[in-house]
């Protein structure tokens, strides 16, 4: 059931529909001028033979009393013009061959004539658009561009209408009956030279045969076309297996065209089916959905109406009272049934309708420098439009920059001539290019990471690494496809890079997450305390020593639903948790976590239970959403870094202790005999100090720290190796006085009286 239009249901009501049901002339053509409120367009209506159809009834009367059009009709003194004698061609050998080629080998599906014709409309359209935008005068016989079908299954009749640029005679007899203009000549060598080298031979739609292909269901084909160059309309009929056909001009007004071409197919006994509107509509879903320019195929449609229903005798009153109130009348529901155009191809294509062409290959070696990786004006790519060179200076338009270090050039036939940077930005064609290119580019080095050699890719991130890792946090669209591209040192490999395929690889069973740990250098991250656990349990750490490593992982997020973890958090779960083992450490340690933590004070979030250490006493791991040690150090060096932020990021630290060392141990004890002892605070002052250093912060006062470890280090040390106070001998006399007895039981000290500096220093007179 369809919705009848506007402009047909106020016909119909002025009508009472009378003349939606009245059959026309038999293949009577009528142009329609469609009048609105501000706008005044030509529509061609086609009427099929009388009695097939439902058709509307185009009468002067009806269409000049309701304003809505008018029929163009041919006079007597027209009808009385003798037509000019028909000139009758013959076909070229070749244009023979081909057919007889088309109807019995060339076309496996018969169903195909439809689309070939469609596409031929489509381009007649195509090129009367294009010649439009320097000669507008050729749109104004009519100004609307599409695509007309209608059948009539009765007689076996399909005809297509298009308002595209039509032929004059000379084109007609070139492009319907010799090679000059069709390329039929190349497409039968293009055929020969594939089946000789066995290839395969689907060429339709390369060398426009596409109209031959009406004779796979026709034994008869006219077109009828008008050339905006021609004052003129001809007409072409052949017939399939003829060695001829016939040009005529068209004497019928009533068939003439302001514009455009008109195919009529007479189909063949056994092909009539192709005549059914359905069909015809089916396979414009199937084949042509996606043309460009709007179809219309003329179909049945109808509308509801309410209609008196007469009253049964049977049912009437016998009383003989007559009824005082008005007695409603009984109505039913009919469907009136009425024919119109209706488009079949209004669903848009999701693919972009751009074509271009492109050469994209990576240098062995960057040439602006291994860490130039935020230029994104290197002119390593060239834009051409139809071979003409346009630009080569893009701000990440065309390429994004982290990929700027690929070198290459693309051409286009889609955008115009006159591109300028301003209107690049803007295109869409520009965005699909973009798309396309960025992909074309992964697969390219992906190609090198699957490389035998593995020093190939290993160059390869020496030199552009860096740059990948800027993707990662610039487009968020593509890490699918940059993850498997990045390398990384790791805890099991700190001299080889590995994949992240490669450490999924050897991933725990029950390991759920992917460890990494960021530091300045290799050497840094092997040392830190936070690997000991990890390290003893057999988890692989990968190691961020890159300043934009640690970014570009946070960006990522995940990989193969392996989330990343920075064990440098806090509640890191390494999976081994035992909960009454914790609570009992907790129930021996709380008292001394607390102790620590009101003399510590603000410089610590919380002191907790550490279950990552196995031979430090402590860690200093960060807020779980704030910067670990290593971003805190990268933002402090920023020459523009923002104090406060850098105060609200850092603030939240957690003190981590470890219940199995001894230094922990003693502190435990100190807390419970005498939580005030001076000595034992110091001790406590000094591990955070330590603490500092080994979990990769930057003490605020390392002058401050240098002197508390010199504090503690005399303690330690004081007369650990100085002689004992009873064997010290009071201050001995003068060398001078000393006695020989003296002198020979202290060698010693006869030996620093005899380098007596005033005996030294003495010169004989």
């Amino acid at each position: 059931m369809h919705k009848l239009s506007r402009r047909s249901l106020a016909a119909v009501l002025r009508s009472g529909g009378s003349r939606y049901r009245t059959t026309a002339a038999p293949n009577s053509t009528f142009l329609i001028s469609q009048v609105g409120e501000n706008e005044s367009k030509n529509r061609w209506l086609s009427v099929l033979a009388a009695g097939s159809h439902g058709l509307p009834d185009f009468t002067k009367e009806s269409y000049l009393n309701d304003g809505l059009a008018r029929r163009f009709e041919s006079t007597a003194a027209a009808s009385d013009t003798p037509s000019p004698p028909a000139e009758k061609y013959e076909y070229q050998a070749e244009v023979s061959r081909l057919m007889d080629l088309i109807v019995n080998s060339l076309y496996s599906n018969k169903e195909v004539f439809l689309r070939e014709l469609i596409s031929n409309a489509s381009d007649a359209l195509d090129k009367l658009r294009f010649l439009s935008v320097t000669e507008p005068e050729l749109l104004k016989e009519a100004a609307e561009l599409d695509i007309r079908i209608q059948t009539d299954k009765d007689n076996g009749i399909i005809t297509i209408t298009d308002t595209g640029i039509g032929m004059t005679k000379q084109e007609l007899v070139d492009c319907l009956g010799t090679i000059a203009q069709s390329g039929t000549a190349k497409f039968l060598k293009a055929l020969k030279d594939s089946k000789d080298a066995g290839g395969d031979n689907n060429l339709i739609g390369q060398f426009g045969v596409g109209f031959y292909s009406a004779f796979l269901v026709a034994d008869k084909v006219a077109v009828s076309t008008k050339s905006p160059k021609s004052d003129k309309q001809y007409v072409w009929e052949g017939e399939a297996n003829a060695s001829s056909y016939i040009v005529r001009e068209e004497t019928d007004t009533s068939a003439l065209l302001p514009r455009g071409t008109r195919l009529t197919l007479y189909l063949k006994h056994d092909e009539k089916g192709f005549a059914h509107p359905e069909r015809i509509q089916k396979l414009i879903k199937n084949y042509s959905q996606f043309v460009s320019f709007p179809i219309y195929t003329w179909q049945e449609k109808g509308y509801t109406k309410e209609v008196e229903v007469e009253e049964d005798p049977a049912e009437a009153k016998t009383d003989g009272q007559e009824e005082k109130t008005e007695k409603k009348k009984k109505t039913k529901t009919v469907i009136e049934k009425y024919w119109d155009w209706e488009q079949s191809n209004e669903t848009k294509p999701l693919w972009g309708e751009v074509e271009f062409r492109s050469i994209l290959y990576v240098p062995a070696v960057s040439s602006t420098g291994k860490d130039d990786i935020a230029n994104p004006k290197t002119k390593n790519i060239r834009l051409y439009v139809k071979r003409v060179f346009i630009s080569d200076d893009f701000d990440g338009e065309l390429f994004p920059r982290y990929l700027s270090f690929i070198k290459g050039v693309v051409d286009s036939n889609d955008l115009p001539l006159n591109v300028s940077r301003e209107i690049l930005q803007e295109s869409r064609i520009v965005r699909i290019m973009r798309k396309r290119l960025v992909r074309k580019a992964f697969d390219m080095i992906l190609g090198i990471s699957m490389s035998d050699n593995r020093e190939d890719y290993e160059k390869f991130w020496d030199n552009f690494g860096k740059h990948l890792k800027l993707g990662c946090i610039e487009d968020r669209e593509n890490h699918k496809r940059l993850a498997p591209l990045l390398r990384f040192y790791s805890s099991q490999s700190d001299d080889v890079m590995i994949s992240l395929d490669e450490y999924v690889e050897n991933m725990k069973p029950e390991q759920k997450d992917i460890y990494f740990i960021a530091a300045d250098s290799v050497s840094s991250a092997m040392n830190t305390p936070f690997l000991e656990k990890l390290i003893e349990k057999d988890l692989e750490v990968l190691l961020l020593v890159d300043p934009i490593d640690e970014i570009a992982v946070q960006n990522l997020k995940s990989y193969k639903d392996k989330s990343f973890v920075d064990i440098s958090k806090e509640d890191l779960d390494l999976g081994d948790k035992n909960e009454e083992k914790e609570k009992e450490i907790k129930q021996e340690f709380g008292a001394t976590c607390d102790w620590i933590k009101k003399r510590l004070g603000d410089k610590v979030a919380s002191v907790q239970i550490s279950n990552r250490l196995s031979s430090s006493p402590c860690v200093l791991a960060s807020g779980k959403f704030g910067w670990s040690a290593n971003m805190e150090r990268l933002m402090k060096s920023q020459n523009m870094g923002d104090t406060a932020s850098l105060e609200f990021m850092k603030g939240r630290r957690v003190f981590e202790i470890n219940p199995g060392h001894p230094i922990i141990q003693n502190l435990n004890a100190a807390c419970r005999a005498n939580p005030n002892n001076e000595e034992a605070l110091r001790a406590i002052d000094l591990l955070y100090d330590a603490a500092l250093v080994t979990s990769g912060f930057t003490p605020e006062n390392p002058a401050q720290l240098g002197g508390k470890i010199y504090e503690m280090m005399n303690s330690a040390l004081a007369g650990k190796w100085s002689v004992p106070a009873a064997e010290i001998q009071h201050e001995q006399p003068l060398a001078a006085e000393s006695t020989p007895e003296q002198q020979h039981t202290n060698p010693e000290t006869y030996e620093a009286e005899v380098v007596e500096p005033v005996a030294a220093g003495s010169q004989k007179q």
